[in-house]
Formats: C-alpha cells, structure tokens, sequence
C-alpha cells in the first residue's frame, strides 16, 4: 500500500509523543528527596545523638547573638583626606592655577555599641576621627545621625551620642578575669556586613609594644575581625562585654586585638563626663632594662623600666626616685617594661598616691608619690646627635669615641663615633654628652679616662648620656 507524505509525517509526529510522553512517566521523572523526620518527614537524620555539650554550647552562642545584636550599631562616616599633590601643585606660585590643596571625599564604616538607653555609643576613635557626618544604624534598621562626645587617641576609644531613648544596652564585664583558652565571641560590622558574628578563643592577654597605641594592653583573640569590626564589642559566652575589637595582623589569619572593658570604662566615662582625658604624672622619663644593663646594674632579671632622668621638682623627685633607679613595681604589680608602667600610671589617677618599689645599689626601696597631671609635664626634645656635624679625624678610644669637654663642665661630647665600635654598635652618636660612667659623674675628659681605665678590666660599663634633653643608659662591652 503507498503511504502518502502527509500519513507519514502524521505517524512520526505521533511516535515522537509517544516517546516524549514515556520519557516524562519514566526514567526522567523528579528524583525522590529524604527529608529529615526531624522536619516532620520519614528520614532519619546522619547522626543520631549529638553530644549534649555541644548542642548546649551551639545554644549559647545563639542566645548571645540574640540577647546582644541589639545594642550593636554599625556606624558609617563621611569626611574628606588630603589629596597629595605633585611638589609643583603645592608650591605657592601654583596656588591660584589650582586652588590650594585638594582634597576628596573618604567614606568609612565601623561598629559600636550602647552604653546607655539615651543613646551613648562607645567606638573606636579613628572611626570617627575627622568625620564630617556619622551616621548610625540600629539593629531594627532605623538610622540616627550622631555627634563625637569626645575622643582619645592615646587609646583609639571615642565616644558618640545620638539623640533616642529607650535603648538597648550592652552589659560591660570583668576583663581582669580572662584566661587564654575561654570562649570570644565578636559582633560587628565587617566589610558592610551588618551585625556579623564570629567566634574563637582568648588567644592571650596582656599584649603591648605592638605600635598600634600609645597605650596598649590587648587581647589577643583568633574570632574573626575584619576590617568594619573597629569599634564592635568582644563578648565572653555571658553576652558580657569584654573589649573593643581594635586592630588585626593584616598579614596573618586569626589574630585580632581588642582594648580591654577595664581599660576602656574610666577612658569613655572621662570623655562623657568632659569630652577628654587626664591622666596621671609621674615625672620621669624611662627606657627598658636589657640583660646588659639588668647585669650591669646588679638585677637578677631583665624587667621593669630604668629611670633615665627625673624632672625637677615633679612628683617623683619630690617623692625620692632618682635617676638610674629600676622601678619594679606599682601598688604591688610587677612590672614587665616601660609600656607597662606608663598605662598603670595613667590608670592611676591624679591626685592619688601610688606606692612605688624601686632597684637601688642592690637594694628594694619603697617610695610613695603622689600623681599629677600630665598635662602638666614640661614638653621634651629628643636630640638626634648632630649627623649632619663635620666628621673629626682623631684616634678614638676602646670604646670607638672621640670626645671632648662639654661646654661649662658639664660632662664629655661625643665629637665622633667609630663605626662597628662597642659604642657605635650599643647607639651612642655624635652630639651625645657622656655625663657617668658605672654611675659615677663624668664632668670632663680626665674623669672619663679614668673611668674607662677602671672598668676594662671587669670588660663591660654602663654609660648615660644626655641626648637634647632625654637621657639615656647604655650597656657596653668592652673589646
């Protein structure tokens, strides 16, 4: 029988729905999803029983993000940087081509949290530092614009108002209390992300002498801080505010600082109370004890902070201390360096009266001192040894220095410094004046020879010197 075009083209379209319509009933229907009988479903889940530790932990860290979250605010500020211009831009023939110095607009975001229900928020100072405008988002997403109550860049804490009520606030804990290894929860802002958690460890406390602060005392966590985070608060498993996430290591992962809360209160309740910062006094100006001079000054171990200089008539030269003292303690902390010492004294307070333990000629002698102001201390010039001075061929001495009597007899000018000599590889520099060796006085360069015969042969002495108006201790080793 002959099958005409159309028949044809009627059956294969045909068997091709036949097949389409197979295809959809058969091999390539929907796949059959498990689903957990926790859901309600037939499934069960992988793991049956999971620790109740952990499930318990899991639920504290959730509670605190709940209870917390709220009194964290993100914080976003508008102000405007310096452009650097080329040297012809900025010199003043060019000025009326192009206007004096330009500047640009800089945007940042940062984090924060309430201190009060009427809408105090304690941050970072460089976060809203040099702002033009803030503004603050709370976490039910409404936005206020703020007003800087005071800053202090000693220790990068600032305070911000906006004007609400009712608000609700973080609860501050005991930073004294921390051990490395208990749990840190941080809450902030990082990369515009709002109200991110992260979680670690107390990685240690107590870190300073990292550059970042004048005065610093850190904990160290491996929580997660980004840049965005400045300003928010680290937390313990209570939803205690612990510290303010401050700073990171940008070059290693899980190492984040934070101010400790107990350093922080009497530095935002200062700005509050009067929009700055006093702190107290001592009246003396210190360097670290390295083993050399720990040795050469008769201390067992290399701690505490060598009084290089005492100010007259301040509070430590009226309460005793002299210079080439080792202070040890204060108010019964030892102290660890120089860092140390300088924040315990500004914690202090002024007005108060500090007992200090000092190192003297191989004794421990306690003194009290009351503080004062620092705003009171005579500002200092830090000499840096003349580089620029005319270069004097002269034979130097065994310790590498060509000196001279100072002017009016008071002590030895370094008039050049032999390079790879014991002088030169401790720091001393031309313009420097020897003023004692092993804590004799040195007024001229018939007292200095002397001294230096005396002490090569014990092989090491112990040299001050003035340098602009600081004075410093040296340890040497004698070749």
């Amino acid at each position: 029988m002959k099958v005409s075009k159309s028949t044809s083209l009627v059956f294969t379209l045909a068997s091709l729905l036949v097949l389409t319509l197979y295809g959809c009933n058969g091999q390539n229907e929907a796949p059959h999803f498990f689903e957990s009988n926790r859901k309600g479903n037939e499934a069960e889940a992988p793991v049956k029983d999971v620790p109740s530790d952990i499930l318990a932990t899991q639920k504290a860290f959730s509670n605190v993000s709940k209870k917390v979250t709220p009194s964290v605010v993100n914080i976003s500020t508008v102000g405007r940087r310096k452009i650097i211009q080329p040297f012809f831009e900025t010199n003043p023939f060019f000025e009326d081509f192009f206007g004096g110095p330009q500047t640009r607009q800089n945007k940042s975001l940062g984090s924060g949290f309430l201190i009060s229900k009427d809408g105090y928020i304690v941050t970072n100072d460089h976060v809203v530092r040099d702002a033009e405008s803030i503004q603050v988002k709370l976490s039910n997403d409404k936005t206020y614009d703020a007003k800087v109550v005071g800053g202090d860049q000693k220790t990068d804490i600032a305070v911000i108002k906006i004007t609400a009520v009712d608000l609700p606030v973080a609860v501050l804990g005991d930073s004294d209390k921390l051990d490395v290894g208990q749990w840190a929860i941080a809450i902030g802002n990082p990369f515009g992300l709002d109200r991110t958690m992260t979680v670690g460890v107390i990685s240690a406390t107590g870190r300073s002498n990292m550059g970042i602060e004048t005065y610093e005392n850190f904990i160290q966590t491996d929580a997660s801080i980004n840049p965005g985070n400045s300003g928010g608060p680290l937390l313990n498993v209570y939803g205690e505010v612990i510290g303010i996430n401050t700073a990171i290591v940008a070059a290693g992962q899980g190492i984040g600082f934070a101010i400790p809360i107990n350093m922080a209160k009497p530095i935002f309740s200062q700005l509050i109370q009067k929009g700055n910062v006093s702190r107290g006094y001592m009246g003396v100006t210190i360097q670290p004890v390295t083993e050399e001079l720990a040795k050469s000054f008769g201390l067992k171990q290399a701690k505490g902070a060598l009084v290089n200089d005492v100010i007259k008539d301040g509070p430590a030269d009226k309460a005793g201390i002299r210079q080439g003292d080792i202070i040890t303690a204060l108010n019964g902390s030892e102290l660890k360096d120089p860092s140390h010492l300088q924040r315990l004294v500004a914690e202090a307070g002024i007005g108060n009266i500090v007992k200090i333990n000092v190192f003297r000629d191989g004794k421990d002698i306690a003194l009290n001192i009351t503080l004062a102001s620092a705003d009171t201390a005579p500002k200092r010039n830090y000499g840096k040894g003349m580089r620029g001075e005319k270069h004097f061929e002269a034979e130097s001495d065994l310790l590498g220095l060509v000196v001279e009597n100072a002017a009016q007899g008071n002590g030895v000018a370094v008039i050049d410094v032999a390079r790879g000599g014991a002088a030169a590889e401790a720091g001393i520099k031309r313009g420097d004046i020897i003023v004692s060796i092993n804590r004799k006085k040195t007024s001229n360069t018939a007292e200095y020879s002397r001294s230096l015969q005396q002490a090569e042969s014990a092989g090491s002495l112990t040299i001050l010197v003035r340098r602009g108006d600081a004075s410093i201790y040296f340890a040497l080793r004698i070749k």
